[in-house]
């Protein structure tokens, strides 16, 4: 969908009005570049589909926590779903409500706690028996009641890698789905709790609606017996994990996938409750993609190596996860393609962005790595002393710096060395 926003012009990739040669002139790589109509476009396919309906969007800040792409959002009117106290703090600087944050996460420390109630957040979505006495607590002392949910686990495979796949028994997630309505029970018996909703997240990267419906039908016969128990469920946080199309993948359209689940909750008779949608990837995914230059053409007797200049530090989905990203050279010549693997200059074999991959290239060309705009560089580390990439968004005919390129000087500004 949002691929429409880098497309080529005149044998050039372009990001909106402008050349991605241009971007790399500019502003130097590797680099990220955002589209600001791409992530507005994937954020209105799910707003426009709850229009009518009892339904709101948070988005998923982990996916892509630029506070320029926050901005964009919370200008559109987004609440948010956040992990940590960090988190908080980018959505607040970048125009979010508190009213609008639902604070999910397994290991939320007292401190952050503290910080969420301080501000009013929406709910907590809670994970464990302690997690609910650690808040129970924290409340008490600031004389609050915090706004409760409880992450249950339906126990659904969402066939989706390993690593990114939550809603299993085997995952340190939630909820065990059996102890679920016991686990309500003891949140609706603590003094400074308050229950007010029910919060399921299955994976990430899930491209069918059948999983998602498996586990609604189970997170919706548990509230049933939730509120015979006497406690009140106003909304249902249905998560979030829709996948995107990386490589041929076929991900269900937006609209689509809000309907349906809208549709079998009403169906089911639980229509006057409100739904949460979390989306992350799906909206940020590919209204992104990071630019990076070919430093060196190393062919060998197994494998020809493209070097470029991004690295593992920069993307770490590869290395981390495996993943798969379509890489294509911004300017295609018309030579006769080579296979090659996309290597980064990090001391380690996993400091790899792409395997295999058929390009006419020459050193100094620019590759344009797509799909870059989730998990990209809010998992960028600084490993070999490495300054973290430049991002900037481009509106149209506009760019602008969402974040200057770090230095090495400031990569080390907060550390000494022993006294002599």
């Amino acid at each position: 969908m949002s691929h429409s926003a880098f497309a080529y012009v005149d044998g050039v990739l372009h990001a909106e009005g402008v050349s991605a040669v241009t971007l790399a002139e500019r502003f130097g790589t590797p680099l990220y570049v955002y589209s600001r109509a791409a992530l507005t476009e994937a954020y209105q396919a799910y707003a426009h589909a709850c229009a009518g309906h009892r339904a709101s969007v948070h988005v998923a800040v982990k996916a892509n926590s630029n506070l320029a792409v926050l901005n964009v959002f919370a200008r559109l009117g987004a609440g948010f779903d956040i992990v940590s106290g960090g988190e908080l703090a980018r959505v607040l600087a970048a125009g979010g409500q508190a009213k609008d944050i639902v604070f999910s996460g397994v290991g939320k420390s007292a401190a952050e706690m503290r910080q969420a109630l301080e501000v009013g957040v929406k709910c907590f979505n809670v994970e464990s028996i302690p997690e609910l006495d650690r808040l129970n607590a924290v409340a008490r002392e600031l004389g609050k009641k915090a706004p409760t949910s409880l992450r249950v686990n339906p126990d659904v495979d969402p066939k989706t890698h390993p690593y990114i796949s939550t809603g299993l028994k085997a995952n340190k997630f939630g909820v065990a789905f059996d102890e679920a309505r016991a686990t309500y029970r003891a949140a609706a018996a603590l003094e400074h709790l308050e229950v007010v909703g029910i919060d399921c997240h299955i994976g990430s990267q899930i491209t069918e609606i059948a999983p998602y419906l498996d586990a609604l039908d189970k997170v919706l016969d548990l509230v049933e017996q939730i509120e015979a128990d006497g406690s009140r469920i106003h909304h249902i946080d249905v998560g979030g994990g829709l996948g995107i199309t990386y490589a041929d993948e076929t991900p269900p359209d937006t609209g689509l996938f809000v309907r349906t689940l809208l549709e079998r909750i009403e169906a089911r008779g639980h229509g006057h409750r409100e739904v949460f949608f979390e989306p992350g990837r799906s909206i940020t995914g590919n209204a992104g993609i990071l630019l990076t230059q070919i430093e060196f053409l190393k062919p060998g007797a197994e494998k020809n190596f493209a070097i470029v200049d991004a690295a593992m530090n920069d993307l770490a989905r590869p290395a981390m996860y495996q993943a798969y990203h379509t890489i294509e050279a911004v300017a295609p010549r018309q030579d006769t393609p080579h296979v090659y693997d996309i290597v980064g200059p990090v001391c380690e074999s996993g400091d790899w962005l792409g395997r295999d991959r058929s390009l006419a290239v020459e050193p100094g060309d620019l590759l344009a790595i797509r799909s870059a705009g989730a998990y990209g560089f809010v998992m960028s580390s600084n490993y070999n002393t490495r300054p973290r990439a430049a991002e900037v968004m481009v509106d149209g005919s506009d760019v602008h710096v969402v974040r200057a390129r770090e230095t090495v000087s400031e990569l080390f500004a907060g550390e000494s060395i022993l006294p002599a």
